[in-house]
Parts: structure tokens; C-alpha cells; sequence
């Protein structure tokens, strides 16, 4: 990771004080610049839909590809900042968007608008997206939910922002002209990353990680070796390389923490369901209300007063969920957070008026505000930090799934019905049934867990009942590592 990059420079950074606030600005334009910018997307929809005499489902292809490479990058970035460190993959990213916005503005088809915006824009915004959250959990300790919170800011600016300069773009020079612009503004993702500099982390359990990862392909070695095979035989080699393959998943893509550690296991499958949902209003939101008969600016303003709202409302709730009233419930608030998400969209069923709308974007901004700053807060709260970025690879790449597959579905079944409330329909779906199985689950998790802990207090205290939780929280922290230990203890 990054300390691994510091440690060959050796350079070293004070935590959750001087320039890792500087960082922390940085990683505020990062995701202004690169999970802000898929929001205006909605502004090109209809003239991207004339330009190519494209169908809903066909033109929503872009955003959703464009989304999902962001998030399902996660792996390879993971890989890139490992060997290279987060501020060279955090630049790399910036040229990669700046480069694929550039490209899209000479396109002749749809298709290769999937390539260039789709493909290429959306892998450089993960690897600066990514890079730069991976580098926050390093500069801060102390102040890491706040750091979070302040950090997903930048999204709201981005909300804020690119909508109304995508409409303004789009209204006096046209899409090209705009895309092109675009790949000059994202460049300075370059800037954001040159600011992160690499830092030198104290952890003893970093090099015995190194060890574990080490001993299963030397165990097999020295195992087929005492066996008197050579070291150079094809079954010895081909064993080698499927114990390779199993460590580079293992530690990339973390199957071994979601087959282990229940807690990630269920917030990762939740918020995957939850996002075959939660993007759908962010690409459909405008169309719906050019369609109903809203003008253009209008429409367009909309998706900024979702983010004016949440430059506000994003760090009080990293604020508050850092109180430690809020230690191990912060998957509650999360999980009602997105409740409130999907209730919120039946206003838009309810009607199409301007004022409605508004009404709508103003409880959205608020319900989003909560998982968006408590996104990556909860996944820190539940795997350790040394395993954050490969449990991060995983919980992405699962998530653009839905991200890729969720809106080009319910554009489909906009096309075959011409009624724009299925989106909003599937939206809430999503959404209400992800909440309460998380909500649910984590509960029941947390209620069988602290059963285990009380009966493993009776059988090794059982003549010392008032000493026997100080007594075996110790023990609970070497026998059980996995999820819920991390849940209920941050």
C-alpha cells in the first residue's frame, strides 16, 4: 500500500494533523471531480438520445458503464497502488479521464461512446477515486469518520456544480465541445494526486500479513520437495501457479473475509442490492422532468440542489455518527438512511410539478447525505484497516454489477411501457428491501454474538459472575476476529 512506498523513500507524516489535512482537501476535489461527474450525465441524455436516434435503454448503457467501471476497478487499483503507491495511481487517473473525455468529443456512435467516456473516463475515475479514499485511511486515525464525511463533500460539490456548468456548456457550444472541456477540468485529478504524499506507517501486523500470504505457496513448495519432486516438474509448477492465482484473489479481491467475517459478507450484499436502486434517480431524474413538461434549466437544476443540500448535511452526519453514541449502530443509521432513500421516491410518482420535485430533491439530498457519508465508514467499521483496500476491491467490484446492469434494465422497461414511473418504482424496491435486510441481519448478528460471548463468560468464569465480561474480552479478541468484533468495538 502507500506505506509500503513510504518506507522505501522514508518519509514519514504526522496522523490527523498538518498536511493530512491538505490530503483531505485533495480527496474533497478527487471525488468532487470523479463520483460528482456522472450526475450531469442526465443533462446529455436526451441530446445524446437525437444524436445517435438511441433508445433509453441504449444511451443509459453510457452512464451505467461509465459508474461501473468507476466502482468494479477496484481489484486493479488496488494492485496499481500496492506496487506504485496512491499518489502515481491517483495522477495515472486524472490522464486516463482527461484522456477519455477528450476522446468521446470526436465519437460517431454511441457505441464508441461506451469505450471512450464509458470505459476509459470511468477507469481513470476509479483509480483517482479510489487511490484517494485508500490514502485517507492511512493520514487519519483519530478523526477518520470526520475525515470520511468531510471527504464525500466533494461529491455534493460535484452534484452542485456539474450540472449547472454542463447546462450552461451544453446551451452555448454543444456536447462536443463541452466533452472537451471536460477532459481539461479532469486533469486536475493530476493536481490531487501530486498533494498525497506517501506516508510511513507503525504497524507490527503488516510484515506477519506479509508472512501469512508468503507460506501457503512455500508450504506446498517445500511439501511436493520432500516429496522428491523437482523443483522444475509440470505438476510442481502448475501447483505453484494455482496457489499463486488463490493468493492473488485472496488478497485482492478478499473471498477469504467475505467467506469469514459475516458482517462484511452482509453489508456487502445489501449495498450491492441497494445500488441496483440508488443510481437509477441520479440518471433519470432529468428525462423524467423534461418529459413531464419541466424546461431544461430547471431540470437541470434539480440534481444541484441535490448537492447544495448535501455540502451541508454530508458532515454533519460524519459528525454525529462519529459520537461514540453512534459506536457499532453506525450500519443502523446507514440502513435507515436508504429506507429513507426509497420512500422518498413515491413523491416523484405522486406528481411532476416543479415544486413537487423540488420537495423530492430535498429529502433525497438529506437520506443520501447519510449513505454517502457513511459509506466507506461502515466497511472501515467492519474489516481491519490493514485488509481495507482488498476488502474494497470485492464490495466494489460486486457493486458495479448493479451499477452497470440497474439503469440500461428499468431504461428497457421505460421503452416498452412509456411510463417513466418505473423508475422510480424500481428504485424504491431496491432500496427498502436492501435497508431492512441490513438492518435486520446486522441485528440478529449482533444478538448472537453477544449470546456467544455471554455463555463462553459462564463456562470459563462460572464461580466469578462479576468479573466475567472484563474477563473474557480479551480472549473474544484473540479467538474471533471476524465481524462483528469489529462492529461493536469502533
Amino acid at each position: 500500500m502507500c506505506q509500503g512506498e513510504a518506507a522505501r523513500r522514508g518519509t514519514a507524516q504526522p496522523q490527523d494533523q498538518g498536511w493530512a489535512w491538505m490530503v483531505l482537501l485533495s480527496a474533497v476535489l478527487l471525488q468532487g471531480l470523479t463520483l460528482g461527474f456522472p450526475c450531469c450525465i442526465g443533462v446529455f441524455f436526451t441530446d445524446l438520445q437525437h444524436e445517435f436516434q438511441a433508445s433509453n435503454s441504449q444511451t443509459s448503457w453510457f452512464p451505467s458503464i461509465m459508474v461501473a467501471v468507476l466502482h468494479g476497478g477496484g481489484p486493479l487499483c488496488s494492485i496499481l497502488v500496492e506496487r506504485f503507491g496512491c499518489r502515481f495511481v491517483v495522477m495515472l487517473g486524472g490522464l486516463l479521464s482527461g484522456l477519455g473525455m477528450v476522446s468521446s468529443s470526436f465519437c460517431k456512435s454511441i457505441s464508441q461512446l461506451y469505450l471512450t467516456a464509458g470505459l476509459i473516463t470511468g477507469l481513470g475515475a476509479c483509480f483517482s477515486f479510489q487511490g484517494g479514499v485508500t490514502v485517507l485511511g492511512y493520514y487519519f486515525v483519530r478523526w477518520r469518520t470526520l475525515a470520511n464525511a468531510m471527504a464525500s463533500t466533494g461529491v455534493s460539490l460535484g452534484f452542485t456544480l456539474w450540472p449547472l456548468l454542463s447546462q450552461y456548456l451544453l446551451d452555448e457550444m454543444g456536447w462536443r465541445n463541452t466533452f472537451l472541456i471536460f477532459g481539461g477540468i479532469l486533469l486536475n485529478c493530476c493536481v490531487c494526486g501530486a498533494i498525497m504524499r506517501p506516508i510511513e506507517m507503525a504497524s507490527e501486523s503488516l510484515p506477519h500479513s506479509a508472512k501469512a500470504e508468503e507460506e501457503p505457496g512455500s508450504k506446498a513448495e517445500e511439501t511436493q520437495l520432500s516429496n522428491g519432486a523437482s523443483p522444475h516438474h509440470p505438476m510442481l509448477q502448475q501447483d505453484t501457479r494455482r496457489t499463486k492465482c488463490f493468493q492473488v484473489l485472496q488478497k485482492y479481491l478478499a473471498f477469504d473475509i467475505f467467506c469469514q467475517n459475516k458482517g462484511y459478507q452482509i453489508y456487502t450484499i445489501g449495498v450491492t442490492w441497494m445500488m441496483m436502486g440508488f443510481v437509477l434517480p441520479h440518471v433519470y431524474l432529468v428525462p423524467y422532468a423534461i418529459h413531464s413538461g419541466v424546461e431544461e434549466h430547471k431540470a437541470a437544476l434539480l440534481i444541484s440542489i441535490i448537492g447544495f443540500i448535501n455540502i451541508f448535511i454530508r458532515p454533519l452526519t460524519g459528525l454525529l455518527s462519529g459520537h461514540r453514541v453512534f459506536t457499532g449502530r453506525r450500519i443502523y443509521v446507514f440502513s435507515l438512511a436508504a429506507l429513507l432513500c426509497g420512500l422518498s421516491n413515491f413523491i416523484c410518482v405522486i406528481s411532476a410539478e416543479f415544486n413537487v420535485l423540488i420537495l423530492y430533491c430535498v429529502i433525497l439530498s438529506i437520506a443520501m447525505s447519510g449513505v454517502g457519508a457513511l459509506l466507506f465508514q461502515v466497511l472501515m467499521d467492519v474489516v481491519d484497516m490493514d485488509r481495507f483496500s482488498s476488502a474494497l476491491g470485492l464490495f466494489t467490484i460486486l457493486e458495479s454489477i448493479a451499477h452497470l446492469i440497474g439503469p440500461p434494465l428499468t431504461g428497457l422497461l421505460v421503452d416498452i411501457t412509456s411510463d417513466f414511473h418505473y423508475v422510480f418504482y424500481n428504485s424504491s424496491f431496491f432500496l427498502i428491501s436492501a435497508a431492512l435486510f441490513m438492518g435486520l441481519s446486522f441485528c440478529a448478528l449482533e444478538k448472537k454474538n453477544k449470546l456467544r460471548e455471554a455463555s463462553k463468560a459462564h463456562l470459563d468464569n462460572p464461580s466469578r459472575y462479576q468479573y466475567s465480561e472484563t474477563a473474557t474480552e480479551p480472549k473474544a479478541e484473540r479467538q474471533s476476529p471476524p465481524a462483528v468484533e469489529y462492529i461493536t468495538s469502533i
